[in-house]
């Protein structure tokens, strides 16, 4: 999330796209109404109707599954208009580079593509340098080999009817969004872009929130107040665990995490492969000896790589799916499965369902018995007696019942005290890993072989009963000077000698000698609702990520109106609401005083990046799509991942013609496990439905509160049917094409219970993140008589 929830306000027009936030993120929702109070405009493009729909100024429906489609036909509105902001374009961005006269594009695929391997040799994506190796740019954005000129290029086939005949939208609707969206390219104004999984879950996940960026990069919405690209978080902290490492390529702080590979064979290979020659990731030798030194304390030196060797190096695919394959077949022997759900949650959850019964042992960790902790009793359609897997159930604490600090969307850390008392022996996620870390370590502590050299390498040193001391492990995560014991200010001071400790490097500031900042409860506004002293915002207490890119190159906000920092002559220094992302004496005239987005290896937004699946977004059918690619002769993702089709079967278009998507409700949450426990919300919503067009459950003799089959080519569910006017039928490319959906809370255990929507759904995934297609896939439907 670029920005924060109340950064919303100062929006001139928010674009919600594949989300809900008045129903699901509704104190997202409060901020949203205070910019409509303002005068922005709201649009909600979604395939159906919801409560943000019916506050919206404008709805666009969209089939689930083209949101490439949809947001490139804006994108060539806007080339083809020339609304862009074209000073913070040609400054900002890569727009101006070179790329390599081999590159092409042809037919839905990119230069360097191996159909065997399914993935692209990136080599002709190089952009052209000098003999000094710079690249060579123009600076008239007219050079046909230019990114802003491919770009044009690119997307000039997104015209508004292909688009429409793809995406299903009526094209006045179309036109009326891209025409309000594309007003926010004028300097005094600032747009924004809400998404949840209904973006990111589909086989183009990664591309469709790519080519979100490109469109607000040529708006100029990136680092203003009131625009961005804000992810609408569905959990208190999912934030903070994707930035502790939670996803399986990553370590803290999003260091890609070591492959069994030549170029990660030492520490001196990872650095070397791993660190850009440009920008600030340059440092990052600092922030991995710096976390390998949390790791590991006294036992990480300098002659023994600081103990990176000590670190598990895969070659695998270790995402979702992948273990539940392991599992199936057999590789896999035991999990720990800490307040996750996947018999509810996962995709194709049948199948998931049925590898855990090849584990040896299940360690289920939650409030509750959920789903996948009693996937061994009858209920579940199991048979006890051939269940080998022997399975363990410790109780977890609630969010009150524990202390401690989250991320909340906006990046802001906030410390959380302890509201109650557990109930019973139940225990701290915390608690439990701290314990059975103890257990383990005890375990290994007499012996000598290779098994048991990280294990007792690791530094653990949180007090040593059953509860941790909190406040040792935020210091930690800071980080210190490991000579003096020192708390740091700050990242700026790391260093790759051994001589600093941080268990997160973008997080290191927020505990400096003065004492824990996530703690702070300062309500008073410091400018822009910016609430400096409210918590902690990872990196450095920034506010607005980018906000260099908020003012000119010459330093001065491009409007009054959207003022956040600014440069001031006298002092010599970044001045305004926020803490500069960006060096704060680091004059506009002075070398790199003009580069905002220093992450990146030039210090410029990539409009055209590197990607597995391109350098830029392409839009390629689902998984399961009714229709045929109008766009190329590619049908389906290139290099989508794709497990074997044993109990992961495809649907094919004539038995399975009605698309379905799942989606939340306010009721209900994630996999069920607690709102499904809990009477008054178990009351509110106590069925699992279909929601089902007025046009559909015609032709299917359907009617409201029947009992319905919903079968797709993994499996069937049952449910009520929700007869609504929210669907609607879709002509796409010419066909009378029907979407449907369906919640995704439910399953058999609980106060209420019902039809599990995920045992529809398939093993296929994005080729970045391998994130599951959830969001779209083929079904059909039938009355129960």
């Amino acid at each position: 999330m670029t920005n924060h929830w109340i950064d919303l306000q100062h929006s001139d027009c928010i674009l919600i796209m594949g989300g809900n936030p008045a129903e699901n993120h509704p104190i997202s929702f409060k901020w949203i109404l205070k910019a409509k109070e303002k005068g922005a405009k709201l649009i909600s493009v979604d395939p159906r109707y919801t409560r943000s729909s019916k506050i919206a100024d404008y709805y666009a429906p969209l089939r689930s599954g083209t949101d490439i489609a949809f947001i490139g036909g804006i994108i060539n509105y806007a080339l083809q208009n020339d609304l862009i902001q074209k000073e913070y374009v040609r400054h900002y961005t890569n727009a101006s580079f070179l790329v390599s006269d081999k590159y092409s594009f042809n037919d839905g695929l990119f230069s360097g593509y191996d159909a065997a391997k399914r993935s692209y040799n990136t080599d002709t994506w190089a952009f052209q340098k000098n003999e000094k190796g710079e690249i060579i740019k123009d600076e008239t954005l007219s050079h046909p080999q230019s990114v802003y000129q491919l770009l044009k290029k690119h997307y000039s086939r997104y015209d508004a009817d292909t688009v429409c005949a793809v995406t299903g939208t009526p094209k006045e609707a179309f036109l009326a969004v891209a025409k309000a969206f594309c007003e926010t390219s004028s300097p005094d104004k600032a747009g924004t872009i809400l998404y949840a999984m209904g973006t990111t879950q589909h086989t183009t996940g990664t591309q469709n929130v790519r080519i979100y960026a490109i469109l607000q990069l040529l708006l100029g919405n990136i680092g203003l107040p009131g625009g961005g690209i804000n992810a609408l978080r569905g959990e208190s902290n999912v934030q903070g665990s994707t930035d502790f490492g939670l996803l399986y390529g990553s370590l803290t702080g999003y260091l890609n995490a070591p492959t069994a590979s030549a170029k990660h064979a030492t520490l001196a290979d990872y650095n070397k492969n791993e660190t850009p020659t440009s920008g600030y990731w340059i440092n990052k030798p600092k922030f991995m000896v710096s976390l390998l030194k949390a790791f590991y304390g006294p036992n990480a030196t300098a002659e023994n790589e600081f103990g990176y060797q000590y670190l598990p190096k895969g070659n695998k695919n270790y995402s979702h799916i992948a273990i539940f394959e392991s599992m199936d077949k057999g590789t896999i022997k035991g999990m720990l499965a800490f307040g996750q759900n996947p018999v509810v949650g996962g995709p194709n959850a049948g199948k998931e369902h049925k590898a855990l019964a090849k584990l040896d042992w299940l360690v289920a960790v939650d409030l509750w018995e959920t789903e996948t902790a009693s996937f061994w009793q009858k209920e579940a359609g199991s048979n006890p007696a051939e269940i080998k897997t022997e399975v363990f159930f410790l109780p977890a604490c609630g969010s009150y019942e524990k202390e401690g600090s989250i991320s909340n969307s906006g990046r802001w850390m906030q410390y959380r005290w302890q509201a109650i008392k557990p109930r019973g022996e139940s225990k701290a996620d915390l608690e439990i890993i701290h314990m059975l870390a103890l257990k383990i370590k005890a375990l290994y502590k007499n012996r000598t072989d290779a098994a048991a050299r990280p294990i007792n390498a690791l530094h653990w040193e949180y007090g040593h009963g059953d509860h941790p001391d909190i406040d040792l492990v935020a210091r930690e995560i800071n980080g210190y000077d490991y000579k003096t014991g020192k708390q740091l200010s700050g990242f700026a001071e790391l260093k790759d000698d051994g001589s600093t400790c941080s268990g997160n490097w973008i997080y290191c500031g927020f505990y400096p000698e003065a004492g824990n900042l996530s703690k702070r409860r300062d309500n008073k506004d410091t400018g822009m609702g910016n609430y400096l002293n409210w918590s902690y915002a990872w990196p450095m207490n920034r506010r607005v990520l980018y906000n260099r890119a908020a003012a000119n190159p010459a330093g001065q906000p491009w409007s009054k109106k959207k003022e956040i920092i600014w440069w001031d002559e006298a002092k010599q220094k970044w001045v305004g609401h926020d803490v500069p992302d960006f060096a704060a004496t680091k004059a506009p005239t002075s070398a790199g005083g003009t580069t905002p987005f220093i992450m990146m290896p030039n210090e410029v937004a990539g409009l055209f990046a590197v990607r597995k699946d391109g350098p830029f977004p392409e839009h390629y059918e689902p998984y399961e799509s009714p229709v045929a690619n109008a766009f190329s002769s590619v049908q389906f993702n290139p290099v989508s991942v794709i497990w074997s089709e044993e109990g992961n079967k495809k649907g094919d278009k004539d038995k399975f013609p009605i698309i379905a998507t799942t989606y939340r409700v306010s009721e209900h949450w994630q996999s069920g496990a607690m709102t499904r426990n809990q009477e008054w919300l178990s009351e509110l919503v106590p069925h699992m439905f279909i929601e089902i067009s007025e046009e559909l459950a015609a032709e299917k003799g359907i009617k409201n509160k029947d009992r319905v089959l919903v079968t797709s080519a993994r499996g069937s569910i049952e449910a009520y049917a929700m007869i609504t006017k929210r669907f609607k039928p879709m002509v796409i490319r010419g066909k009378k094409t029907h979407q449907i959906g369906m919640p995704w809370h439910f399953g058999y255990k609980g106060i209420v219970t019902g039809g599990t929507a995920n045992n529809l759904t398939a093993n296929i995934a994005d080729p970045e993140t391998t994130m599951p297609e959830y969001k779209a896939f083929l079904c059909d439907v039938r009355r129960i008589d």
